[in-house]
């Protein structure tokens, strides 16, 4: 209950946005940092200058605007931070701070990091253990508090800090014996399924449900964060000729739906429902957000889905009813995974994003959009992606569409390296001053 009391540092202001240092220019940016990128021309499918860009004349700076510029951190498997399990603390904290420093100088303003990438915690938290992805031992203390020292860290350079979890993922193999010996799963096996190599939380169980709750806000209770987010992982990816054996507790709680698929789509719905209410009990104006896959189902399986032929659609795969979600503001914000490039053949960016526009007309959701800034000049993908220039034409067409905020770029490592020089043409393009978040 002492904890809970804290809630008040939720209320507290942030620090002013700083101004950062100019950045050099992209390769083949003309005007660099401070001026606006090559101009779009007639016919090239880039559309408009964004909205900022207009405001701005010759010798007056953009103002300052509200839209969302995040960055996700991810732990799993040490993708972007820390960059090997076991480093001392200290190396851990500058690794993590020169994270934050970088979006600063990028002119972001939200990091969004997760602090429980395997029913694991990177606080110390009295219902799971310490992520291995720390020490190279799951359950061994640091040494520090990752999460405090990222919310402190994070305000102090006028950035907001959104702590990211995944609600069932427990391992990646399904060798319950190599988790903690204080783990939650190793304490009630029944909780847990393996699947497609990987261990999971059953969401069809309400103790499961429960237990999970109560594990990620312990973590709103500690620390004023700005927002809770989930990633798109609900009910597993499909994986062929395998079953997720859930037959038990549908058998236990499922008769009252019309099928399986129906049951579970109200399982993880009603997660999202009791996790926006747990947030607005404890610490009132935390925002809670979900970053799902971006397709929620295409056209030809439902006349209200997108004009895709995407092979996973959300309602149907992972029985995530993400569309739901955004209409009835069950969630704060959604930023959907839009991790294909303009004119995809099967997932067009373009296209979906006119779709999750329109979906977020006349809500209170808050859309950002996701993008693939790990694809930008990586070997094997479409020559889209090696042209630096494709993520600017992102923001660029996504100016059209008031509805969209913002966008957030995966991930933190792509973004230290750059080796395509996309982001970098993304700041010198779109973001020549800084921005406050939207709230």
């Amino acid at each position: 209950m002492a904890r809970i009391s804290r809630r008040a540092l939720a209320r507290a202001a942030l620090s002013a946005l700083a101004t950062p240092a100019p950045l050099p220019a992209a390769p083949g940016v003309t005007g660099g940092s401070g001026g606006p990128g090559p101009a779009a021309t007639a016919g090239d499918g880039t559309g408009p200058a964004p909205r900022s860009a207009a405001a701005a004349g010759p010798h007056r700076p953009p103002r300052a605007t509200a839209e969302m510029r995040g960055v996700w951190i991810a732990t799993v498997a040490n993708r972007d931070w820390p960059s090997r399990p076991g480093l001392p603390a200290d190396r851990q904290r500058a690794e993590l701070t020169a994270h934050l420093d970088r979006a600063v100088r990028y002119r972001l303003n939200t990091v969004i990091l997760q602090v429980r990438p395997a029913a694991d915690a990177l606080w110390p938290s009295p219902y799971e253990p310490w992520s291995e992805w720390l020490t190279g031992t799951q359950g061994r203390h640091p040494g520090w508090d990752p999460l405090g020292t990222a919310v402190r860290e994070a305000h102090a350079r006028g950035l907001e800090l959104h702590a990211w979890f995944n609600p069932y993922r427990v391992a990646n193999h399904t060798d319950p014996n190599r988790l903690a010996a204080s783990h939650p799963a190793r304490e009630h096996p029944g909780w847990v399924v393996p699947y497609g190599g990987r261990l999971y939380y059953n969401p069809g169980l309400p103790e499961v449900r429960a237990f999970v709750l109560r594990a990620m806000l312990d973590a709103v209770a500690r620390y004023p964060v700005d927002a809770v987010h989930f990633d798109d992982y609900f009910y597993p990816y499909p994986v062929a000729g395998q079953t997720f054996d859930d037959d038990e507790a549908y058998d236990r709680h499922g008769g009252a739906f019309p099928g399986r698929a129906a049951w579970r789509r109200s399982n993880i719905d009603t997660l999202v429902r009791e996790t926006a209410a747990g947030i607005r009990r404890i610490r009132p104006g935390t925002r809670f957000g979900i970053s799902p896959f971006g397709v929620w189902r295409n056209a030809a399986t439902d006349p209200r889905g997108s004009e895709t032929r995407a092979g996973v659609q959300t309602y149907d795969d992972l029985y995530a009813d993400t569309r739901t979600w955004v209409r009835e503001h069950w969630i704060d914000y959604v930023v959907p995974q839009l991790y294909w490039h303009i004119g995809n053949a099967a997932a067009d960016y373009a296209a979906l994003a006119a779709w999750w526009s329109e979906a977020a007309r006349g809500t209170t959701t808050r859309l950002y959009l996701g993008e693939a800034l790990y694809k930008a000049g990586a070997a094997g993908e479409p020559s889209a992606w090696q042209d630096p220039v494709e993520l600017s034409r992102h923001l660029t067409l996504a100016a059209r569409y008031p509805q969209v905020r913002g966008h957030v770029f995966f991930a933190a490592a792509d973004v230290a390296a750059d080796p395509a020089g996309a982001m970098a043409r993304v700041v010198a393009d779109h973001y020549r001053g800084p921005a406050r978040p939207p709230r």
